[in-house]
């Protein structure tokens, strides 16, 4: 198959993009947008009731994001129109039926002008309430393809998944299918949140005892059919539903590994969050992570996000072209340059050491190396041994003294907590011992190499990655900067619409907020915190609420909602 030029395809294509808030669809639009300026249109699903909401989440949780500076430098004060011109929000909820689009002239729009479909949206928290979890990656996936199968020009419908759909394996897993083979009624797991959900609101259960009793049966379904978590669980059923009824579709599956930071674009090391292998870094690094289970030997499968990004692009330029069966993709390292376990805990063990945290009290962290058990038991030996009978000790010590160890017993408390948590969350990952094959993937490289593509542009080789130097030089140094960020910029309380705060709750919060410029609007400003640009929703503040703010930071016109720049101007 002749694949060609990527960028050329590009050009006057529209997509619809899911799952825009998350982190690989933020690389993935930032990518289309900085080497295709001339997409027609990309039709960006954010979950919101309406545009001008869909707007404002797009503008603080997506464009904000320095993932955008590369391209906000390339635009300049040409950006605002720019974004304006490729960029059409689609309001809704692909948990409902028909994605809850409400209005149907856009559906209209949709369904006529559509070349793709990108579906990355998805719950990635692993212990998120069953239903919830559900909602968007079994059901929304569904709900999608049946929308995708209405639109008369759609060439192709790409969805993100993850390897681990796989469950706790071992070997070589191939790039198969799941349809049928898992053995999962989708039927019977629905009736079951059904009944469930019905029985703790028949018998008047408060809502943090649903949450909490949801949570555990995602976990006890998972775990009894063969699945980690609830995220995987969810996640495959998604897939597996999604193969049984794509009809015609021509369907993509990009199936990543352990996501981390940016290997070379925009720019190296980006890094959005501190989950997965990244808690352990931070961990790592305040010293709170002194042991961890797994095996010496365990290959942590890592990809770097504009790998996947680039896998996805490739794929999606391919199977458009021509649709074929060989369309699920692994997107890791496993098979082709494995990294271990043991040699991430020693990077960011070495990192640390010769470039300490520093604490609060402005003192550097000294790190030593994790002490890794290979087997539960001895993991829970050894906290009993060096941490639960010491807690015990400062228990008694406080009764005794008065509290005088409090302090102490506090910190010790939720450094046992913490670990105990990773460990519970992340032991399937490090006793994993499945190695993700791709020779599909292998092919498709292959197909770019020799076209015309532009495979320095879209690179996905992970034999190219030489670990330590990226570990090293590129994603701990992201993991730092973020957590720094974090740090110096804590959350800030976000007002709702009816909401009056009390004087103190005034000066405690929205005195720390910073008046910075809208990249939407060039003579707006609008109160927002540095660290999450968290914003006032679009509904109007009330009268008295906007007393309050003048009173605390000084006069200002009566706030109005700019609908073209998603932002409240005050």
């Amino acid at each position: 198959m002749e694949l060609g030029s990527v960028v050329e395809f590009l050009e006057n294509k529209t997509i619809l993009v899911s799952g825009v808030t998350g982190f690989v669809a933020k690389v993935f639009i930032e990518k289309i947008l900085r080497v295709q300026p001339n997409v027609k249109k990309l039709y960006l699903f954010v979950r919101a009731a309406d545009i001008d909401s869909a707007a404002l989440r797009f503008q603080n949780e997506v464009l904000a994001k320095d993932v955008f500076n590369v391209l906000k430098e390339k635009w300049g004060t040409r950006l605002n129109s720019f974004i304006s011109e490729k960029i059409t929000f689609v309001p809704g909820d692909i948990s409902s039926e028909d994605l809850g689009l409400k209005d149907s002239n856009l559906k209209e729009e949709l369904w006529n002008e559509l070349d793709i479909m990108v579906n990355s949206a998805a719950i990635t928290k692993f212990d998120e309430r069953y239903d919830v979890a559900f909602g968007i990656n079994t059901l929304g996936v569904i709900h999608l393809v049946n929308f995708a199968k209405k639109c008369v020009k759609l060439k192709v419908f790409v969805h993100v998944s993850t390897a681990y759909v796989a469950g706790e394996r071992t070997g070589l897993i191939l790039e198969n299918p799941l349809d049928g083979a898992s053995g999962l009624d989708f039927d019977a797991e629905m009736k079951v949140i059904d009944q469930k959900l019905n029985e703790l609101k028949t018998k008047g259960a408060p809502q943090k005892e649903i949450t909490l009793f949801m949570k555990n049966l995602g976990t006890e379904r998972a775990k009894l059919h063969g699945w980690p978590n609830t995220y995987v669980f969810t996640k495959t059923m998604g897939e597996m539903l999604m193969q049984q009824s794509k009809e015609n579709l021509s369907l993509v599956i990009i199936r990543p590994t352990v996501v981390s930071g940016t290997y070379k674009e925009p720019f190296p090391g980006w890094v959005e969050d501190l989950k997965t292998i990244n808690t352990l870094f931070v961990a790592s690094a305040q010293g709170n992570l002194p042991c961890l289970v797994g095996e010496t030997k365990i290959i942590m499968d890592v990809i770097p996000v504009d790998m996947v990004v680039n896998a996805m692009i490739v794929a999606m330029v391919a199977h458009a072209k021509q649709p074929s069966d060989a369309n699920i993709y692994h997107v890791g390292s496993s098979l082709r340059n494995p990294v271990t376990l043991v040699s991430i805990l020693d990077y960011g063990f070495v990192y640390f050491t010769k470039k300490p945290w520093i604490n609060k009290q402005g003192k550097p962290v000294k790190v030593s190396k994790i002490i890794l058990f290979s087997s539960i038991a001895s993991f829970h030996g050894y906290m009993q041994i060096r941490y639960l009978l010491p807690l015990k000790g400062l228990q008694v010590a406080n009764t005794v003294f008065h509290n005088f160890f409090k302090g102490v017993y506090n910190d010790l408390r939720k450094k046992v907590k913490f670990v105990m948590r990773v460990v519970e969350i992340y032991k399937p990952y490090f006793y994993f011992n499945g190695i993700f094959d791709d020779t599909n993937t292998e092919k498709l490289r292959m197909t770019a190499r020799g076209s015309r593509t532009e495979t320095d542009l879209f690179y996905f080789d992970p034999d190219s990655i030489e670990w330590r130097d990226y570990f090293m030089n590129t994603h701990i140094p992201g993991v730092e900067k973020l957590l720094q960020q974090k740090r110096s910029f804590p959350k800030t309380k976000v007002f709702r619409s009816g909401h009056v705060p009390s004087d103190k709750t005034i000066t405690d919060r929205v005195m720390p907020m910073t008046f910075i410029q809208s990249s939407r609007m060039g003579n707006t400003h609008f109160p927002v915190s540095h660290r999450d640009k968290t914003y006032f929703q679009r509904q109007r503040l009330s009268k008295m609420t906007l007393n309050v703010l003048r009173n605390q930071i000084g006069a200002a016109p009566i706030c109005c909602w700019k609908p073209m720049s998603g932002i409240y101007a005050l």
